[in-house]
């Protein structure tokens, strides 16, 4: 009768989580992976008080932890100003984005395109507009009244990796943009390459495609590791195309695939995917590869994702789950177009709505308080060899959690 009184009136949950043994349980709320980021282009100048205001009223509500810039060359890079685009930040203008991510406990990403996405359509971009001599194709114009598909097979021109001057450049500006924002992490962007190991180049003429394109992501990702510093891009190369019925743009039809067995394995994946929740997550998981489930502006499909990417992270084996980092919001468009489909649910009739996937894909955290239906505490006890195993413990549901043999040794060790 005593037991009974004492559990009526105090509701005790243990865990019991015994890392030391071959069955290892693993409790973990569904959706809570590590990453949950959004992909967008920095906005102009005369906008970024405005943005800023996005980032806390409308990033952090939604639990977003993470934000991908698409710098490319809007900022006033010192180190090659040559290279500087209409509608450029300022130093003083990142540190306004840099303060607000801050105090919001969001990791900053700039991205740069390095490789490919070196033109859009009929505009030459920056690098290579000051530095032709880059150009993987420059027998190839741009055309005044671009049009897709064309005799070219233009879609965006690239630079040719095997150029001896081109990483002396692109290096100072990723090291530049990296320091600016305070971060520890880049985004080479890298996809869409159709513009690669070109007959008619000198350099990459008659190499094998994998190789370059790998050799290529390897060399940036090797001159971020001097900073500590972790490399991402977009997996679409690495992914065939042609077996999966992916076609040329999310998939590869210009054999680069074979590159992902000689890609190193702590360049982090963002699998992308808009018309369909394809599940190639598993298929970089599997390959050792951490990945990030990218959706854009099919709702539906952003909803499905996010189920998608719970599941792999909530279910699998503790040694891939570890590979699911979780979901990216991307926005192909600027932050004037977004803000109205995001803001307007009067459009969220529209076919394909950005904003509306967003709003669906990362709803609003609702702040819950864990009690029991009599109003007692909820407390976990847990037994752990070390401080990053208590992070595959669910804490969602309890109140208190219980640390009295978790103690450190005389050498700082827990034990």
């Amino acid at each position: 009768m005593r037991k009974k009184l004492l559990l009526s009136s105090f509701t005790l949950l243990i865990f019991t989580i015994a890392f030391t043994q071959q069955n290892t349980i693993q409790v973990k709320a569904p959706g809570n992976f590590p990453i949950r980021a959004i992909s967008i282009s920095v906005p102009p100048a005369e906008k970024i008080d405005s943005f800023v205001t996005f980032i806390a009223n409308d990033l952090a509500p939604r639990r977003l932890n993470t934000l991908v810039l698409r710098v490319n060359y809007h900022y006033q890079y010192k180190s090659h100003p040559e290279l500087i685009d209409d509608d450029a930040l300022t130093e003083a203008d990142v540190k306004k984005i840099v303060a607000v991510c801050r105090e919001n406990n969001i990791k900053i990403i700039p991205q740069i395109n390095l490789f490919g996405h070196q033109s859009s359509a009929g505009r030459i971009g920056k690098l290579l507009e000051k530095y032709p001599q880059f150009d993987e194709t420059p027998w190839i114009p741009l055309p005044a009244n671009y049009k897709w598909p064309n005799a070219d097979s233009l879609y965006c021109k690239s630079y040719c990796p095997l150029h001896p001057d081109v990483h002396n450049i692109v290096f100072k500006l990723v090291d530049e943009i990296c320091d600016v924002f305070e971060t520890n992490a880049f985004h080479a962007g890298m996809d869409e390459i159709f513009y690669i190991g070109m007959d008619k180049c000198p350099r990459c003429g008659g190499k094998n495609k994998a190789e370059l394109f790998a050799n290529e992501v390897n060399k940036v990702r090797d001159h971020l590791a001097e900073k500590g510093r972790t490399l991402y891009i977009w997996a679409d190369r690495l992914i065939d195309g042609l077996a999966t019925g992916l076609g040329g743009w999310e998939g590869s039809f210009n054999y680069t695939w074979p590159a992902i067995h000689m890609v190193k394995k702590d360049v982090v994946m963002c699998d992308w995917h808009y018309e369909r929740p394809d599940k190639t997550a598993a298929y970089f998981a599997t390959h050792g590869f951490k990945v990030i489930t990218c959706t854009w502006n099919r709702p539906a499909v952003a909803v499905e994702q996010h189920k998608d990417m719970q599941k792999f992270y909530a279910e699998s084996a503790p040694e891939m789950s570890a590979n699911f980092l979780g979901m990216m919001q991307t926005v192909w468009s600027g932050t004037s177009r977004f803000y109205y489909e995001y803001y307007n649910t009067g459009y969220d009739t529209a076919r394909r709505s950005a904003g509306k996937a967003f709003r669906d894909g990362f709803p609003k955290a609702n702040v819950t308080k864990y009690k029991d239906d009599n109003g007692f505490p909820i407390i976990a006890y847990a037994l752990c060899k070390s401080p990053e195993q208590i992070a595959d413990i669910n804490f969602s549901g309890i109140t208190h959690m219980n640390y009295a043999f978790f103690n450190p040794d005389s050498n700082g060790n827990f034990t």
